[in-house]
């Protein structure tokens, strides 16, 4: 039997996970999934890489769980999750995570004795040193190569200092790092996607394995953490290749075997500039420049915060503050992180089917020939190989993902999305659900489902009900042409109609669509004369859900006084 395949997905918690990041799990989780159906084995593992205290946080850290069990990237082993979340719709419900295996704890922070374990080892061995300069000390060294016009390496000044006093003073506890002493030899990665790459000894210094807090850097952990995880497979984006032979210098140093790698294409947006959380900072920075505002329109960012944040490019606001911001001067942010298109009211199935486009191909045709594009996470578990990735950069085409989140919208039955509409407007618009309740939401639902791209378009579908009865405005084109227009027939069928609302018994969609129909027929007029003006009345506009439905939602006080309402603004009209 071959050895299981085991991936990992090892995010910062330094804020929301980035769809990048999001891809890069899905496909971690597709290849084990991949591994374990085909009868090998394969588990996925999540681990947090919290070992940058000052930027880590447990909200950002539980938000990356909270996203990955939306999406539906359940991990085998990694930090415990409840994926029944309140106000939230996770699938399947439970328990995810543990450590069946015995190789946690998954938070970097709590595995500090492992990484010292080993830096001992590294140094013991002379295959990696403390060093004792202050940072003002390289500081001048880096200077004085920026005036050569040379670029900065390390130049192992440590080494200078005896063993034994290097010994001494890191025993004693002086102010130090550790530097890893890289072999005077090229190093090679076995790539699955760019091929073999090899880097001259000439291209790395003696880097810092361990910094002067005693945390370790990110390369000394993950190689650790996946040696000692059982990680067969390390699927991640291009960008983290320069850091992959260091990686190997690592793992021979310490007697490591070496994973497969899969060093994935970059996300860019169509205008080929990288996919970044910066693009929100830009875009709220941009909207309040064009604006000319200069002073902060909402009360969570301070004067001062704002004023620096306005004249500093490097300065970013957290996400609910750009939220804010982007409202008070009428600007929609790019969705970046998966909670942005959440919030925008995006299906995690379209979600996860459009990210496993971006730099693979499923190689398979549709039953009219067409390349295969829709699919669910089972398909990508039973299909997903690492020669289906490109090499090229994958493009972010956000019309594309609208209309792929259109289409899962309306393959949902009504029943279905009656509930995931009201998941969504538990978290992300509250106001709907207290407004409506859970049985006029699902009145609503049929009607609603085929006008709405994304679930947040349903408000818009169903505002007239959110508001008070003289909340809304009339649409004087419409109301001209349903009542006034010619012999202003409309108007006086409204006016007859308004005194036959007491009749209608009970005050359901099926029984008002019946009174409106036998009233356009006692009345011997087409239903639009009379159906159009009540449209018009009761929502201000000539466009609206199903009438009955319509009107069996607003209830029949609030649907007499809207009629009023808007008799009294015709006749004055």
């Amino acid at each position: 039997m071959p050895d299981p395949v085991v991936t990992r997905f090892a995010p910062s918690p330094t804020g929301h996970l980035h769809v990048g990041g999001a891809r890069t799990a899905l496909f971690c989780w597709a290849l084990a999934r991949r591994a374990e159906n085909d009868g090998s084995g394969g588990r996925f593992v999540l681990r947090i890489e919290d070992t940058d205290q000052a930027r880590s946080s447990d909200a950002a850290s539980a938000g990356i769980l909270e996203d990955l069990a939306w999406l539906g990237i359940l991990w085998d082993d990694g930090p415990e999750f409840s994926t029944h979340q309140e106000g939230r719709a996770s699938s399947p419900p439970g328990v995810i995570g543990g450590d069946s295996r015995g190789v946690g704890p998954y938070y970097q922070a709590q595995r500090l004795d492992l990484y010292n374990e080993h830096i001992a080892k590294l140094i013991e061995a002379d295959a990696a040193y403390p060093a004792f300069e202050s940072p003002d000390e390289l500081e001048a060294k880096r200077k004085e190569a920026i005036d050569a016009k040379v670029g900065y390496r390390y130049d192992r000044s440590a080494l200078d200092i005896p063993r034994d006093e290097r010994m001494a003073r890191l025993a004693k506890g002086d102010d130090h790092v550790v530097r890893l002493k890289m072999p005077d030899e090229p190093i090679t990665v076995h790539d699955q996607v760019l091929g073999d790459v090899t880097v001259g000894p000439d291209e790395f210094d003696d880097f810092i394995i361990r910094k002067r807090d005693g945390f370790p850097t990110y390369h000394l952990a993950v190689v650790v953490d996946d040696a000692l995880m059982g990680v067969t497979h390390v699927l991640r984006g291009q960008e983290h290749l320069i850091n992959t032979p260091r990686h190997i210098a690592l793992q021979r140093a310490l007697g490591f075997d070496t994973p497969t790698y899969a060093h994935m294409p970059l996300i860019f947006n169509p205008d080929g500039s990288k996919m970044s959380k910066r693009d929100k900072d830009k875009a709220a920075k941009k909207a309040c420049k064009d604006a000319g505002v200069d002073a902060p329109p909402v009360a969570s960012v301070s004067g001062e915060a704002f004023k620096k944040w306005m004249k500093d490019k490097t300065r970013q606001l957290p996400s609910d503050q750009l939220r804010e911001l982007a409202a008070a001067v009428g600007v929609t942010l790019p969705e970046i992180d998966v909670e942005d298109f959440r919030r925008a009211g995006y299906l995690p199935g379209a979600l996860c089917n459009f990210l496993a486009l971006l730099g693979w191909n499923p190689k398979q045709k549709t039953a009219d020939g067409k390349d295969l594009e829709t699919f669910d996470n089972a398909f990508l578990a039973e299909h997903f190989d690492l020669k289906g990735i490109g090499k090229g950069q994958a493009k972010f085409d956000r019309a594309k993902l609208l209309s792929f989140n259109s289409d899962a919208i309306g393959r949902l039955d009504d029943a279905e999305f009656a509930r995931v509409w009201r998941d969504w407007a538990g978290a992300y618009d509250p106001e709907l659900v207290s407004k409506l309740g859970d049985d006029k939401i699902a009145l609503f639902a049929g009607a609603v489902k085929p006008r709405c791209k994304t679930l947040a378009d349903g408000r818009g579908v169903v505002q007239f009900a959110l508001v008070d009865d003289d909340g809304y405005e009339f649409d004087g084109k419409a109301v001209h042409k349903a009542m006034l227009k010619g012999d202003a027939k409309g108007l006086e069928m409204l006016q007859t109609f308004a005194g036959a609302l007491d009749a209608i018994d009970p005050w359901d969609a099926p029984t008002i669509d019946a009174a409106v129909e036998a009233f356009a027929s006692e009345h011997e007029v087409g239903m639009g004369k009379i159906a159009q003006p009540i449209r018009v009345a009761v929502t201000g506009a000539g466009v609206s859900p199903p009438l009955g439905v319509t009107l069996a939602v607003l209830g029949r006080e609030s649907v007499q006084a809207r009629i009023e309402r808007c008799l009294a603004f015709a006749e004055q009209a």
